[in-house]
């Protein structure tokens, strides 16, 4: 990967771009929807290009569990398989007030998924899921704070109580979108949330990954389920086929938990070494796929590159002496994902609950990367999902649609929020066309443009997002540049 010379001062990034973040992340005002509208129960869907395959794309679900707390000691004593009845029943009476206690208690920023939401968003699923071949979910599938939660109810429990309920949740959940359309794979990746021992937490080599490997590895097809139960028991990653009538093209799904800048084992030492294995299996599926002519999706939960959220709350900006912060501790993948550019076709991630586009690149070289918004509205955000159309033949994503929910509850009526291919003109989601896209957005300095202003409008689901505009030079250099040296240059090109 190109190497730029380190930036220096700090001016132009965003110091006031953390203000929008903040302001954005508390506003719920909710932006203007197109007019057609995806309803509550019968959900009217745009016909699928007859060449192409849909996928369902899900992040961040978040589900809440302790939404109802006077719940939680049935859903101690009962199956994953028997949760759904005890959500379904009644609310208590003081349901509201015991989860206010809770939320306050544990400090959780907002609300995450709860079950009549999770129910919104599986019932807006189910239609388009008739064209549906495969489900990808990147990630995060259980609430924030969920240790925090768990503990104030059962102060005593055990540690392997605790997990026991963690792999219930998990289980709850992944049952949950199989049946949005049996008999057609789902494919999960674990995120930070995604822990017996807590948020970034996670041992290699532990009974959690066995037993939540034994359901997740289930997409797999029997013939190389054993290998992916090993793999998945080792550290949380595996590798798929993806389904026909897709054609010559696999999906190797990653935990990059342990690549994370915030990673701990669960004895919250650090364990810098931990993801060796999963990156040296990486190369290895990547080289065998080469060999086999065989396209590649990635999939991950944490993205490579610059955490421009988390600079920005921090008050950090790009060109001075506190360097913007990173998502991963390494560039490690991204090196990976990019020497690898003539097999790897997509990149899918999620993580900050943003729909962003993406470019992973060192020269030719460029991986299109995309970021899933989130299903839980924990930052403001209303809750939102991707239904994608992929050539069979190359693997290429060719079209997505981002569906979202008029409000924060999915009570409503979901709304197709924008079609990428109406909304930027580009002719699908390759490399190329990303490139050709962002570099649109760099030469569009006051992000004047119609496709701009339809990123800007779409980024924040539901939001204001417009605010981000004067600083729109700036934020686009996150999306182009995955390392801090090649970021510093794009954003402080004075200080170079």
């Amino acid at each position: 990967m190109k190497r730029y010379p380190a930036p220096r001062t700090l001016r132009t990034f965003l110091s006031v771009l953390a203000c929008f973040l903040f302001s954005a992340m508390a506003t719920h005002a909710q932006a203007a929807h197109p007019a057609s509208a995806i309803h509550h129960m019968h959900a009217p869907v745009k016909a699928a290009v007859p060449t192409t395959v849909a996928a369902l794309l899900v992040s961040d679900v978040h589900f809440e569990p302790f939404w109802d707390p006077e719940k939680v000691a049935l859903l101690e004593a009962a199956p994953a398989s028997q949760w759904n009845s005890i959500f379904a029943a009644a609310p208590s009476p003081n349901r509201a007030q015991r989860f206010e206690v809770l939320q306050q208690n544990c400090h959780t920023r907002g609300e995450d998924t709860s079950y009549p939401l999770l129910q919104s968003s599986l019932q807006a699923m189910r239609g388009p899921a008739a064209a549906i071949r495969f489900v990808t979910v990147s990630g995060d599938l259980i609430s924030h704070a969920f240790e925090c939660k768990y503990r104030a109810l059962y102060p005593r429990a055990t540690a392997g109580a605790y997990r026991s309920f963690v792999e219930k949740t998990i289980s709850f959940v992944i049952t949950q979108l199989n049946e949005i359309t049996p008999g057609i794979p789902v494919y999960v990746a674990l995120g930070n949330n995604d822990s017996d021992c807590g948020d970034y937490r996670l041992d290699t080599h532990s009974e959690f990954l066995t037993a939540t490997g034994t359901q997740i590895t289930q997409a797999v097809p029997a013939s190389q389920r054993d290998l992916a139960l090993r793999t998945f028991a080792d550290g949380g990653y595996y590798s798929v086929p993806l389904p026909a009538p897709i054609r010559n093209a696999r999906l190797l799904v990653l935990n990059d938990i342990f690549m994370s800048a915030r990673y701990t084992a669960c004895s919250g030492k650090p364990s810098p070494t931990a993801g060796d294995d999963q990156l040296a299996w990486l190369q290895q599926q990547l080289n065998q796929a080469r060999t086999l002519n065989q396209k590649v999706w990635v999939m991950g939960h944490i993205p490579p590159g610059i955490d421009a959220h988390g600079s920005m709350a921090r008050m950090l900006a790009p060109c001075g002496p506190a360097s913007p912060k990173m998502y991963l501790s390494s560039e490690k993948i991204a090196d990976v994902l990019i020497a690898n550019s003539d097999v790897v076709q997509l990149a899918l991630f999620a993580h900050n609950h943003m729909d962003e586009i993406k470019l992973l690149q060192d020269g030719p070289r460029a991986v299109a990367l995309k970021t899933v918004p989130s299903i839980s509205p924990v930052d403001g955000n209303n809750p939102a999902f991707t239904l994608a159309q992929v050539d069979p033949d190359t693997a290429t994503l060719v079209d997505y649609r981002v569906l979202a929910a008029d409000d924060q509850t999915g009570a409503g009526t979901w709304t197709e929020e924008y079609d990428y291919a109406l909304a930027y003109r580009e002719p699908s989601y390759s490399a190329a066309s990303v490139s050709q896209l962002l570099s649109r957005f760099t030469q569009d300095s006051t992000a004047a443009s119609d496709a701009s202003k339809n990123y800007l409008r779409s980024y924040f689901v539901g939001g204001k997002a417009s605010v981000l505009a004067p600083y729109w030079p700036q934020y686009v250099c996150t999306l182009t540049h995955d390392s801090l040296a090649g970021f510093g240059a794009c954003a402080c090109p004075t200080a170079h």
